[in-house]
């Protein structure tokens, strides 16, 4: 059964010291105001060392955890266990959204949070940066790359041939995942197919306009931003599907991952049981996500991730998932290991240690 775990910032804080061997200081947080009071440790007196460790283990081991996430398809598995947290009279942990992966970087590395949905090359770029720490808890979203045509021609990689890709993220994981698709089905980029490159999705649609034989690479939930918007948009291929089908063919099993769930080492060595008290929590969400569409979609609104109407036709297509254990470090490694083969720097410049993905 969960223990219920108060509020309060000294175990993020006892953390984030332990982390980076800095100067500390315990912020607590009153029960009924909420006000923050915060004072310096010290060693001065055996009483002031005791309420130092009573804080930071918040008595019978009650924590807080604070978790931050981008906006978009890595949040919306959290969504069903943000609302139950909302709802609690006592919430066990604190969530926070950010619209850029680089806000996500910074509070991890300065221990503000203790877990975190983030791009899942950033946690081994994260990794790298930390000397290892942080670790994965779970692949949260597959692929969300899907190639797409106001028309009816392409239904196979070979049918690229030729042709013309609008699309975003050049010099990021989308170009490397469509150069590894393209290569492993025998095209070259930039001589067997042309990939014009655009710094955001909406340009990619107004090429689409402009260009009748044209087709773009684009992310979910922004495809059915899009066909909201032009309606002959249409999905031609699932370029996660054609990830897999390279896998089958060479005998291997990594996939095309977009988002994982991390937590800081030192909170997860700390704190396991707040950690599996997460973790049960988020697998839950997750189930109620893909499985309750209408009702997801509303709270995804409501959390303004994305509009609800939108949320409601990508959900399908965003590929949510928890893949934990044995499975998530089979999927992510190899993953990885593809990214590191087209750019290292992508990936911090080496693979992460088996220390990277967390095991309980």
């Amino acid at each position: 059964m969960k223990k219920k775990r108060k509020m309060g910032f000294a175990a993020a804080i006892l953390a984030m010291v332990l982390l980076f061997a800095g100067c500390g200081q315990t912020e607590t947080k009153t029960e009924n105001s909420g006000t923050k009071s915060t004072g310096s440790e010290s060693t001065v007196s055996e009483s002031t060392q005791t309420e130092s460790s009573t804080a930071a283990s918040e008595t019978e081991d009650e924590t807080l955890v604070h978790v931050l996430a981008l906006k978009g398809p890595t949040s919306m598995g959290m969504v069903k266990m943000m609302s139950d947290n909302d709802s609690k009279e006592s919430p066990a942990d604190t969530f926070e959204l950010a619209a850029a992966p680089d806000e996500v970087s910074a509070k991890l590395v300065q221990g503000e949070v203790d877990i975190a949905a983030v791009p899942a090359n950033l946690a081994s770029v994260l990794y790298n940066k930390t000397n290892g720490g942080v670790q994965v808890l779970a692949v949260n979203t597959l692929g969300v790359l899907y190639i797409v045509e106001d028309g009816d021609t392409v239904h196979s990689i070979a049918d690229l041939k030729g042709r013309t890709i609008y699309a975003g993220g050049k010099g990021a994981t989308p170009e490397y995942a469509l150069n590894y698709i393209l290569e492993k089905n025998g095209l070259v980029p930039g001589e067997d197919v042309t990939i014009e490159w655009k710094s955001e999705h909406a340009e990619c649609v107004a090429a689409l306009a402009e260009d009748a034989d044209g087709i773009a690479m684009l992310p979910q939930p922004f495809v059915t931003t899009a066909q909201t918007k032009k309606e002959t948009l249409r999905t031609a291929l699932d370029l996660t599907e054609e990830w897999n089908k390279i896998q089958e063919s060479e005998g291997t099993a990594s996939t095309l991952v977009t988002g994982v769930t991390v937590v800081r080492t030192a909170f997860a060595k700390e704190h396991p049981e707040a950690v599996a008290d997460f973790m049960e929590a988020y697998q839950a969400s997750v189930s109620y996500v893909t499985e309750n569409t209408d009702e997801a979609a509303k709270l995804i609104g409501d959390y303004d991730i994305v509009p609800e109407a939108v949320a409601k036709k990508a959900l399908p297509a965003c590929n949510i998932v928890c893949i934990t254990g044995d499975e998530m470090k089979e999927k992510l490694s190899g993953y990885l290991g593809v990214l590191k083969d087209q750019n290292p720097e992508a990936v911090g410049g080496e693979l992460p240690g088996d220390d990277f993905y967390y095991s309980e």
